[in-house]
């Protein structure tokens, strides 16, 4: 009996369809991760920089800040002094604008936050008449720039008695942060499997208890994006406050630009001022931002 002995065969393999690498992606690829770290790290540090010397600038006395830059405390590190936020704290103005502020962004945050969840929902899972047309008209409102409704709005503040108060200038605020809040919000809302919804329209849940139950534990990362993007706008809003506020309602963006008439002899003042004016928007980013991540990417993957 023969035995026959098949020969090997080759298989050959075609390259041709592999997409050839550019010379900047295969730079990157040499260079490792441990370079764009460093990359990264640098433009981070360029970028803070500005941060930095302000907060250096809050420490150091008005002499100091008039006689040389901020980078100088690194051969006077005996400069650096906290007596510019007592006398911060002990200026009224500066205090009762701080205060302001936080009255103005609250309740304006708070606001916006809560109608625009009740409107977005009812514009996404809501079967009405003319809800398409609603959703037409709150896109258009995101084009109307708040420069065209200062006069309008002045004139009608005017005649409610609201104009120069907290409470009007709220008000500016809630009005136009709710068409991008309903938008975004919406376009959130929709996102949310119908199987979900419908599966509590059938066990007998009502539209409130769908929203409060099911809509707005999904929607958590959406929510926090909007409070943060809302608090962030108004908290370092100068051109509403300006319009619409009076010295006893001012935030302290106004205050601080007062305080610029005479910046060569108070500088220390509008650093330490400015510095903890960027506080309280930091905590408040740092806080949700874990939150904020998950809003950012929500509907990049499926």
């Amino acid at each position: 009996m023969t035995l026959v002995q098949d020969k090997p065969r080759v298989v050959e393999l075609s390259v041709s369809g592999t997409p050839r690498r550019g010379v900047l992606s295969r730079a990157m690829s040499g260079l490792g991760n441990g370079a764009v770290q460093v990359v990264l790290a640098l433009v981070a540090v360029f970028w803070l920089m500005p941060v930095f010397g302000l907060f250096v600038a809050s420490l150091r006395s008005e002499r100091a800040n008039s006689e040389s830059g901020w980078w100088a405390v690194f051969t006077k590190p005996a400069e650096l002094t906290l007596n510019n936020y007592v006398d911060l704290m002990g200026n009224a103005t500066i205090l009762q604008s701080f205060l302001n502020t936080v009255y103005i962004a609250v309740p304006s945050t708070i606001l916006v936050v809560v109608l625009a969840a009740l409107a977005a929902y009812g514009l996404a899972w809501i079967e009405f008449r003319g809800r398409i047309w609603l959703t037409v008209g709150v896109v258009g409102l995101l084009v109307m720039p708040v420069q065209v409704a200062l006069i309008p709005v002045a004139k009608l503040f005017g005649a409610l008695d609201l104009f120069g108060t907290i409470t009007g200038v709220v008000a500016f605020h809630v009005a136009f942060g709710l068409p991008f809040a309903i938008f975004l919000l919406r376009n959130f809302f929709t996102g949310i499997p119908r199987d979900l919804v419908e599966a509590a329209r059938m066990d007998g849940a009502t539209e409130w208890v769908i929203f409060r139950r099911v809509v707005l534990p999904v929607a958590k990362p959406a929510l926090a994006s909007l409070a943060i993007f809302q608090f962030l706008w108004v908290w370092n809003d100068l051109l509403v406050a300006l319009v619409f506020a009076d010295q006893d309602s001012a935030p302290i963006t106004v205050a601080l630009r007062g305080q610029l008439r005479q910046f060569g002899t108070n500088i220390d003042l509008l650093a330490s001022g400015a510095f903890l004016s960027m506080v309280v928007p930091l905590a408040v980013f740092l806080a949700f931002q874990r939150y904020f991540v998950q809003g950012v990417l929500a509907g990049s993957t499926k």
